[in-house]
């Protein structure tokens, strides 16, 4: 009896498949052939990204040797993977991060996204808009030269250890609005204590939608961002937050890296104008970064599956006060 050919499964089924997979532990079988193809159907996750900062695995969470130097000073568990970033400028030091393995996921991880009313986005994976973020901000060192620096959702770090690392910034500020992270922030800092300089360090636990400190009022001359537009419930509160961190002074500015992601980030900025605030929009900004997204656009370089303008090519937005 001849059988009729399995229907192609939707990329949502897909989805909600690989969600299952990753939070029922089951052994591998003859199904994990097909949802590894189904995997590659869906994601638009890529191995390198635009590969501005490259970065290699330092240790396994298996090898002795992270866990005799790591373990023994907290910074890092059997979940976490040590990374190294090699900072694209002569003689910059090198950064060593500690991150999730992207193959763990953790029923507390939705426990406090539900709690503190935040998404769980920076212990996914470093996303590709950080690294052009890293990269951008090296290349305009100058720019943070004895500034007060804010990194709003900075995930593991990636941008504002960077900034530390690599400019004469007075002071780096690296916060998120989700308690993991910001433990994974700090650990992170302490690791590369020694790579700073005179710039001094922080991380801070920063939610959005909460009155910011009084200390912090009006104090940061530059606030960076990647990727933080996609959500539009926090838009208001993204918004808000710049207005009352951001210094009042012609210098100032925010500089943030988005995808377009339909139409979030033009909401985005439908928002800040609203605000009272004023924002210009570059669709390219770098030789560099715009003859890679030609590349991957045009299929011309296999690296980055599913690549698409509206998901992956972050544009740079300049925010400040609107001049009177």
């Amino acid at each position: 009896m001849e059988t009729k050919p399995e229907k192609e499964k939707s990329p949502a089924s897909l989805r909600w498949g690989v969600l299952r997979r990753a939070l029922i532990s089951s052994s591998k079988s003859s199904s994990e052939c097909s949802h590894q193809i189904g995997v590659k159907k869906i994601t638009r996750k890529t191995v390198r990204g635009f590969n501005l900062v490259p970065c290699r695995p330092v240790y396994d969470h298996s090898s002795e040797d992270f866990c005799s130097s790591l373990k023994s000073q907290n910074l890092a568990g059997p979940k976490d993977v040590c990374v190294c970033y090699e900072l694209p400028v002569i003689k910059a030091p090198k950064l060593t991060m500690v991150q999730r393995r992207e193959d763990c996921v953790d029923l507390d991880d939705f426990a406090a996204s539900s709690k503190y009313n935040i998404d769980t986005t920076g212990l996914v994976c470093p996303w590709p808009s950080e690294d052009v973020l890293a990269y951008f901000c090296i290349k305009h060192s100058d720019i943070f030269r004895s500034k007060r620096v804010l990194e709003l959702g900075s995930g593991y770090g990636l941008a504002g250890l960077a900034i530390a690392a690599s400019t004469d910034a007075n002071e780096v500020m690296i916060s998120d609005g989700n308690p993991q992270v910001v433990d994974y922030i700090q650990r992170n800092i302490n690791f590369n204590v020694g790579i700073f300089g005179n710039s001094k360090v922080n991380s801070m636990l920063l939610h959005w939608n909460q009155n910011q400190a009084t200390d912090f009022l009006n104090s940061f001359d530059i606030i960076v961002a990647s990727d933080c537009t996609f959500f539009k419930e926090f838009h208001e509160s993204l918004a808000h937050t710049v207005k009352s961190l951001l210094k009042y002074s012609e210098t100032s500015e925010a500089i943030f890296f988005s995808p377009k992601r339909g139409d979030s980030l033009f909401k985005f900025l439908d928002v800040i104008a609203d605000f009272g605030l004023q924002f210009e929009l570059v669709e390219n900004y770098d030789d560099v970064v715009w003859n890679l997204h030609q590349k991957f656009l045009h299929g011309n370089d296999s690296s980055w599956p599913n690549y698409t303008k509206d998901h992956s090519y972050p544009f740079l937005v300049r925010i400040t006060f609107s001049k009177q």
